[in-house]
């Protein structure tokens, strides 16, 4: 069972970048991506329920970052753009059975986790 983020680096300030967690192993009914900012707790970023394409956002994400996933539903991705210095962590994807959405954005509710990959944005 393995979730292998990947995707990361360094960019600048309004650039974007695209994150790609895939999973092996096993099947996942929700998977999602968290982050933790240097000096600060890990926080959600975005969710979704792969076989209903429902999507969950923290509020900091809508409308710069969008969570896809792939036909097979192996692969979501996390598309973000119009980074900004406060972007800058280590993103964690992470999978669940089917979550309903109202715990779509608790951490605790993931079973699984990836590695992580580090984000940087400069200014």
């Amino acid at each position: 069972v393995q979730l292998q983020a990947s995707g990361g680096g360094s960019v600048q300030v309004g650039d974007s970048l695209r994150l790609s967690c895939a999973a092996s192993g096993r099947s996942y009914g929700t998977m999602g991506w968290f982050r933790r900012a240097p000096g600060k707790e890990r926080e959600f970023v975005a969710a979704m329920r792969l076989s209903e394409g429902n999507t969950a956002y923290a509020d900091f994400a809508k409308g710069r970052f969008t969570i896809s996933r792939n036909n097979a539903k192996t692969t979501v991705y996390l598309q973000m753009s119009s980074l900004k210095p406060e972007d800058t962590a280590v993103y964690y994807c992470a999978g669940a059975p089917r979550l309903i959405l109202s715990v779509m954005r608790d951490a605790n509710a993931y079973n699984y986790w990836g590695q992580g990959t580090l984000v940087t944005v400069s200014s």
